[in-house]
Formats: structure tokens, C-alpha cells, sequence
């Protein structure tokens, strides 16, 4: 089956957008929410095994669902050792895998998710009109560096030479906007290139089918790219110098922080220690990471290169005097391409760091 590859302004690559809108809507109307399994696939519950590595807290009795991606962060550690579920030990955790920032959008609108791994951009788009969704950022999974890079066929070697070629990458994800922003700064329009909205594992087939020039994306699926001849071209490590900055995120839903507060402050020690051993290479938790991707551990470390993992203690700072700017210029980038309706007056409401500024005391 061959790809659409039309032209798309933003109004058609909004699509993922607007899509989530609808069938948020569309639920509603019916009277029926998909879950979280309806929407990304399989959830599978499990059963603490983990040592805790914080307070055991025997409060929450109820069910935690946890929307994750193959990113090699801490969260693949905590889920690999079944670290949330030895600490919260009365609870049900239940993780729900998510290929992309548009699909873990619409398990937050559908009510079926309490937690997930969002992109610095979809964040924004969650935060600002159409969408307004009632969810905030509470925890940086990781600084994107050239973890996520943009790799095309030999003949492109720069941004420039994307002018009439075919692009594939995941739209509304965090490569999404570090593409746009590259381009802008080279002085091309949408209309100079031709974009198409794959999911990360839709791409090397795409690839070898010869059915796209150059993709925006990230591991594992950039190194495949590049085994099969891609070549980098540049990063998000580059267009991040030009002030444009993306983040891994973890955003929360607001009703589920203000009735579990204690819960959020244990998955966010959790998460702490866990971000320390990553950040530190340690065999351990490279194994975890190994384990959940199904690559080999010499694949995480240099995976790992690509990434910054900032602990309890750096991010406080983060959340208070960046977070808030970065939220704001990309609502202003994303508002002159289409992406969103209106760019918000401040975007210190869609944070919430008391957890964190806790956990950054304890440790």
C-alpha cells in the first residue's frame, strides 16, 4: 500500500490534533471512554517483586495507569524492576505502551490515563486552546539531545536540502517541532518539503520501500535507519542552541494531583532514584532498559549518549526558571504554524513541581 504524500500546511498535519479532539467528543457523546487498551494496545498489571527504594506508601489502594514509551529513560527502569509497585504495595499499576505524543493526548482525554510520557511540544498543545486538556508537567524523563536527530538518504547533507523531498516523521511529537523549527531556520515553508505522519515503527518499512528521502526521529528506530545507509544530518542537540529545546516529559492529570498528592510524591522518588542510575550508567538499570527496548546493552549505552538526565535536585530549578519561558516561546512558535489556537499568558499553571521540590529536599 503506497503512502499519502500530499503537501501538508499545518492545518492538515493538525490532523493528529483535531483527530484527538473529535474523538474525545466522540466518547463523550456516547456515553463511552476508551480506556487506555483501546488506544494503545495491550495493558498488562503487575504484581510487586521490586525492593521499594523510598516510603512504602500503604495509603493508595487504587489503580495507577501509566502511559510509557521505548525511550531509554528511567521510567523503563522503574517498570522493568517493579519498582512502583514494591513502594505503593496496596496499589494495581498499570502500564499502557504509547507510540506517539497524539495517542497518549487522546488516553488523557478519554479520562484513561492518571500519568504519562508526553514530548515538551504535545505538552504545550495539551495546555493551550483547542485542547485545554486538564493535565500539567511534573517530572523531565530527559533532555533531548541527539537522541533525536534528522537522517536521510546520501545527497542530503544539509537542511536545505530537504527542499522538495519527502520527510517522514511522527507529527505532534517533540521531533515534529524540532523539524518545523530547523526549517523555519533555514527559511523554508511546509510547502517546500512534503511531510508524512508515521509512527516510529512505520518508518523503516517506509525507508526501505524507498517511499521517503530523510526521517526526523529517535531510537531504535533512528539507528535502524542508519544501519540501512541513513546518514545524520542534524539533531535536536542543534536546533535546541537555536532556542528551541525539547524535553521528555511526564504530565499528570490535574484531578488525579490534587487527590493523590502522596502517590504522585512516591512515583516521583521513585523516579529520582531511578533517573540517578541512568545518568550514572549503571549496569543495573542499562540491563532494565536492555530488557523493556529487547536490544542489546551496548545499544542503551550509546542510546544514553543522546540524552541529558537531570535528578530531583537540578530539575526544582528547571521547573522555576526555564520550564515556564521554553512553555511559552514553543506555544508562540507552534500558534504561527497553525498548531494551536492561542498561545496562553503564562504556562506556570501547566507545572506542577511541589513533588519534586520534596523529593529534592529528602535527597
Amino acid at each position: 500500500m503506497s503512502i499519502d504524500l500530499r503537501r501538508s500546511g499545518w492545518v492538515k498535519r493538525a490532523l493528529a490534533l483535531v483527530a484527538t479532539v473529535a474523538a474525545v467528543a466522540s466518547v463523550a457523546a456516547c456515553g463511552q471512554m476508551q480506556t487506555a487498551d483501546q488506544v494503545a494496545g495491550n495493558t498488562k498489571a503487575t504484581s510487586a517483586s521490586g525492593s521499594c527504594v523510598t516510603k512504602e506508601n500503604t495509603d493508595f489502594t487504587g489503580t495507577l495507569r501509566i502511559g510509557w514509551q521505548a525511550i531509554p529513560n528511567a521510567d523503563l527502569v522503574v517498570k522493568d524492576q517493579k519498582l512502583l509497585e514494591a513502594c505503593l504495595p496496596k496499589a494495581k499499576v498499570e502500564w499502557s505502551q504509547f507510540n506517539s505524543g497524539a495517542d497518549t493526548l487522546q488516553a488523557f482525554g478519554a479520562k484513561s490515563l492518571d500519568l504519562a510520557l508526553l514530548g515538551s511540544s504535545p505538552t504545550v498543545k495539551a495546555a493551550s486552546a483547542p485542547l485545554n486538556l486538564p493535565v500539567q508537567a511534573v517530572w523531565i524523563n530527559d533532555v533531548i539531545g541527539t537522541a533525536e536527530s534528522l537522517v536521510a538518504k546520501d545527497g542530503i547533507t544539509s537542511v536545505k536540502d530537504l527542499k522538495g523531498k519527502t520527510v517522514a516523521v511522527p507529527f505532534g511529537s517533540t521531533s515534529h517541532f524540532s523539524l518545523l523549527s530547523a526549517l523555519q531556520n533555514e527559511g523554508l515553508s511546509e510547502s517546500d518539503v512534503k511531510l508524512i505522519n508515521l509512527d516510529p515503527d512505520k518508518i523503516p518499512a517506509a525507508w526501505q520501500r524507498g517511499e521517503i528521502d530523510a526521517a526526523w526521529v529517535w531510537d531504535p528506530v533512528q539507528s535502524e535507519l542508519k544501519k540501512a545507509g541513513a546518514k545524520p544530518v542534524t539533531s535536536s542537540a542543534e536546533t535546541a542552541k537555536l532556542g528551541a529545546p525539547t524535553y521528555d516529559l511526564e504530565v499528570a492529570a490535574t484531578d488525579f494531583i490534587k487527590t493523590n498528592p502522596s502517590v504522585l510524591e512516591t512515583w516521583t522518588a521513585v523516579e529520582n532514584h531511578a533517573i540517578k542510575q541512568v545518568a550514572a550508567k549503571d549496569g543495573k538499570a542499562i540491563d532494565s532498559i536492555a530488557s523493556q527496548l529487547g536490544i542489546d546493552p551496548d545499544q542503551v549505552k550509546q542510546q544514553l549518549a543522546g540524552y541529558e538526565y537531570p535528578d530531583a535536585s537540578e530539575q526544582a530549578k528547571t521547573f522555576t526558571d526555564d520550564l515556564p519561558a521554553t512553555f511559552k516561546k514553543t506555544a508562540e512558535f507552534l500558534k504561527q504554524q497553525n498548531g494551536i489556537d492561542a498561545v496562553g499568558d503564562s504556562y506556570d499553571s501547566a507545572l506542577y513541581a511541589d513533588a519534586i521540590k520534596q523529593v529534592a529536599k529528602e535527597n
